[in-house]
């Protein structure tokens, strides 16, 4: 535990980022989920959806609460089985 004044408030800004980075990585991973669903069932609308799960897991990168590397390897995999989905 934290016993002097800046490591109580490293201890606070740990705890509000770490909240923070799970909401992030929480949503990014639904939809990565939810786009790979819709894959997987034929679904229409793959363009749109896989945008904005581009658009949600590079801002998740830019944030720092996953890697850029794994950001840029998630999408271009989706991308690969939209594009291949589509033909």
């Amino acid at each position: 535990m934290a016993t002097h004044k800046s490591a109580e408030k490293r201890a606070r800004q740990d705890a509000r980022r770490r909240d923070r980075n799970r909401v992030v990585k929480s949503r990014a991973k639904s939809t990565v989920k939810a786009l790979r669903a819709d894959l997987d069932a034929g679904a229409a609308g793959l363009r749109d959806k896989l945008r904005e799960t581009e658009s949600i897991l590079r801002k998740a990168a830019s944030r720092g609460a996953i890697p850029k590397r794994r950001a840029s390897r998630l999408v271009s995999r989706l991308a690969k089985r939209v594009a291949k989905a589509k033909s």
